[in-house]
């Protein structure tokens, strides 16, 4: 598995509405959207996870891609800094 990171979203994305735009460029096994720990509301973020032979795919076709109005970043996750 590989993880995505996808930047740029519109305030209102839900996870299942992520996943579902990247499973028609291949197999998306989970979607989350990154949200404020004291509001709870999106911070325009999310990662999926994918398989390694559509990642590289996704980033491609993806990255820049129009999604709700905005064009998308997406690139793959590199590890959290500590």
């Amino acid at each position: 598995m590989t993880t995505l990171y996808v930047g740029n979203l519109p305030w209102n994305t839900t996870a299942d509405e992520l996943g579902e735009f990247f499973s028609s460029y291949g197999h998306v096994e989970s979607s989350r959207i990154i949200t404020d720990r004291e509001t709870g509301r999106s911070r325009g973020f999310g990662f999926i996870e994918v398989g390694e032979e559509d990642a590289e795919r996704m980033t491609q076709e993806l990255n820049g891609k129009d999604f709700g109005g905005r064009p998308l970043t997406v690139n793959e996750a590199k590890p959290k800094q500590m």
